[in-house]
């Protein structure tokens, strides 16, 4: 693989936390594919199955949940890291773990769970992440934790840029393996980061308009999406409009991405080493200035006429009150945590409190709607929007 000068290279990784004497055991791979298949084979990320991605327990089968976001930011990612020639299994690698910090019911699950914690650090589902891949996922005899390289966890922790003031978990994980916080991360990092906006911004589009959430004409409104919709049209005047509108989300990933690598490139022009992106000072992996504008359209639209939704809204309302209660019990009786959580409940606060944010992150939706009924006697009602 030809890779460039400011890619960042597996043969002078900075190495892992703890030292292994594995390599060469399990066949020729480089340390990042080792991060990947970590990753794949772990639990946490078997998890995200069932794990909201836009819709709360969405009955149809057809929905976007965690993991297949996250297999979908891969795609992408790995088509950008070959363009830029980049490492593409450390962007892979960074592109499949980025949402694994994710508590069930995504957003309304990590407010329920930071207003929980507010008194004990709070919770943000990106250190949970590294928390999660550091210390709880530990399928290995020696170590706690996958035991990833010191560029996957950076990438992780400063995937939107520096991390000046760092909560409390990335803290404790980076003064027990600094990651650099203060400095950019590399190229591979910020190309999954931006991956993630451009699978989010189009396929949440496909999976608004299945629900009836979104309609075609307010979504014509916005002269980028209207630009690729009469294009579509006149391609495919004959074609069904789902057919239409399959072919104008595949356009607009392709308009996204080639804007990305093209104005990638120029920012790169003169960036000769992984030093010089580490302090340039500023993200080099971006879009050109017009692309970012509509994609900033993009959004506003998406999160007024989908995120907010009315219905979208009382969904979440109703998770946040299954993961407060839920976490309420395991707080007062840990006893009711299963699979032998609750038996290792620390006495000391606030390790006691963190301890059950770590089991309640971990569950998925329906796991979490099971415990409610479980512990309260009903299954909540109004969590299912479509």
């Amino acid at each position: 693989m030809n890779r460039a000068p400011y890619a960042v290279d597996p043969d002078h990784s900075r190495g892992r936390e703890f030292a292994e004497q594995r390599a060469g055991a399990r066949g020729p791979r480089t340390c990042f594919q080792r991060d990947r298949d970590r990753i794949i084979h772990s639990i946490a990320f078997r998890r995200l199955r069932h794990k909201t991605q836009v819709f709360i327990a969405p009955d149809g089968d057809h929905y976007r949940v965690r993991l297949t976001h996250c297999l979908e930011v891969a795609q992408i990612g790995r088509v950008v890291a070959r363009a830029l020639a980049l490492d593409e299994d450390l962007t892979e690698a960074l592109c499949l773990a980025h949402d694994i910090g994710h508590p069930p019911f995504g957003h309304a699950g990590e407010q329920a769970l930071d207003e929980a914690m507010y008194q004990r650090g709070g919770f943000d589902h990106n250190a949970q992440a590294l928390r999660t891949l550091m210390r709880l996922e530990s399928p290995y005899c020696d170590h706690d934790g996958l035991n990833l390289t010191w560029e996957l966890l950076e990438g992780l922790a400063k995937h939107n840029g520096p991390v000046v003031t760092p909560t409390w978990a990335l803290a404790e994980l980076d003064a027990g393996f600094p990651m650099d916080l203060g400095r950019w991360p590399s190229l591979e990092a910020q190309v999954s980061a931006i991956s993630d906006d451009i699978a989010y911004d189009n396929h949440d589009i496909d999976d608004g308009l299945r629900a009836g959430f979104l309609d075609l004409d307010d979504l014509l409104t916005l002269d980028f999406v209207a630009d690729q919709w009469r294009a579509v049209e006149k391609r495919f005047p004959r074609a069904p409009q789902d057919r239409q509108l399959r072919e104008l989300i595949r356009g607009q990933i392709g308009l996204m991405v080639n804007d990305l690598v093209s104005h990638s490139q120029e920012n790169l022009r003169d960036v000769s080493s992984i030093e010089d992106v580490r302090g340039a000072g500023r993200a080099l992996a971006t879009f050109s200035p017009a692309m970012a504008a509509e994609e900033r359209k993009l959004k506003a639209f998406m999160y007024e006429r989908l995120y907010y939704h009315p219905d979208q809204v009382a969904a979440a309302e109703a998770a946040r009150d299954v993961i407060a209660k839920v976490f309420a019990a395991f707080l007062q009786e840990p006893g009711l945590m299963a699979n032998g959580w609750g038996e290792a409940v620390p006495e000391q606060e606030p390790d006691r409190t963190r301890y059950i944010a770590d089991f309640v992150a971990g569950m998925t939706d329906r796991f979490a709607i099971d415990c409610h009924a479980r512990i309260f006697g009903k299954t909540p009602a109004g969590l299912s929007n479509v």
